[in-house]
């Protein structure tokens, strides 16, 4: 074989070496388009989100205190005033995550930017804080269904990169954080009843309630904490028809009981079942009017 032909065939050979290699590799990173209003944290990098679902303050019923001291930390952040991340805790489907993403609807005219990240990935807000260096705009780091189990030890980190991230009215982020839970990691009973026994396992913790203090401590690096509540029968209809108004949809006798029967099936009264009934509702609507008109033609 001729010294041409086997330069080809190593170069044939590395070549094809090389596309086998790139198929395992992660992309190459890009640089970031801010030209959207809505990110994710994706593959230590922020993604654009190009379509959004369009929620609004005015929506969000029976969260009034809620909403305001939400509104007021938002507002001194965009001012350049000092601002606390916040943690929004408390029953499902309550208003938590919808009031953070209603934010962005009413003030991204401000400049303000929503960044949605996972909970693995919160670690990575130093990394976030190095993109953004230098835009004009000011970026909320939301973190949806923040939560931890009994064995997960990534809240450490975690606890080290919300002390990294005390908002002193410079910088160009904010922590809002949502969870079921009020302390994001499970506490048990044998954790409020005091150790009495001396023979106790070998593995026994000796001071039990400075591993409590541990798990308490993480939700204390946030500097807002607001609770959300299961609403009433009466505030769940009140959202109905607040909803069902946008289509000109009236909340009679009929609809109403309909309305109780859903919530009733899915176990509880919240903005979530109300807004999805709505959907229900108006959509079968709409449906059955197309298809009286499609027979009249």
């Amino acid at each position: 074989m001729s010294q041409l032909n086997l330069s080809d065939t190593l170069i044939d050979t590395l070549n094809q070496v090389l596309k086998q290699v790139q198929q395992h590799l992660p992309p190459l990173p890009k640089p970031t388009d801010f030209s959207a209003y809505a990110y994710q944290w994706k593959n230590k990098q922020l993604v654009g989100i190009p379509i959004l679902k369009h929620i609004y303050l005015d929506d969000l019923k029976g969260i009034e205190r809620q909403k305001k001291s939400v509104i007021q930390n938002t507002l001194q952040f965009l001012n350049g005033f000092p601002a606390n991340d916040i943690l929004l805790t408390g029953a499902r489907g309550t208003g938590k995550s919808s009031l953070v993403r209603a934010l962005l609807q009413a003030y991204y005219s401000q400049g303000l930017r929503l960044i949605e990240i996972e909970r693995d990935d919160l670690a990575d807000l130093h990394l976030i804080q190095a993109q953004i260096q230098g835009r004009e705009e000011k970026f909320i780091v939301y973190c949806d269904d923040l939560a931890f189990n009994a064995e997960d030890e990534n809240y450490r980190s975690l606890k080290s990169a919300l002390d990294g991230s005390l908002q002193s009215g410079n910088n160009r982020f904010i922590v809002y954080a949502t969870s079921n839970r009020r302390h994001l990691l499970p506490e048990f009973m044998h954790e409020n009843t005091p150790q009495t026994r001396v023979d106790v396992p070998q593995y026994t913790e000796l001071h039990p309630q400075e591993a409590i203090e541990e798990k308490i401590s993480l939700s204390d690096r946030f500097g807002l904490w607001l609770s959300f509540y299961p609403m009433d029968q009466n505030l769940y209809l009140t959202i109905v028809e607040n909803y069902l108004g946008k289509s000109d949809i009236t909340l009679d006798d009929t609809v109403r009981a309909e309305a109780l029967r859903w919530c009733q099936a899915r176990g509880q009264r919240s903005g979530r079942a109300a807004y999805q009934f709505s959907k229900h509702w108006i959509g079968q609507q709409q449906l059955k009017q197309q298809q009286h008109r499609n027979e009249s033609n």
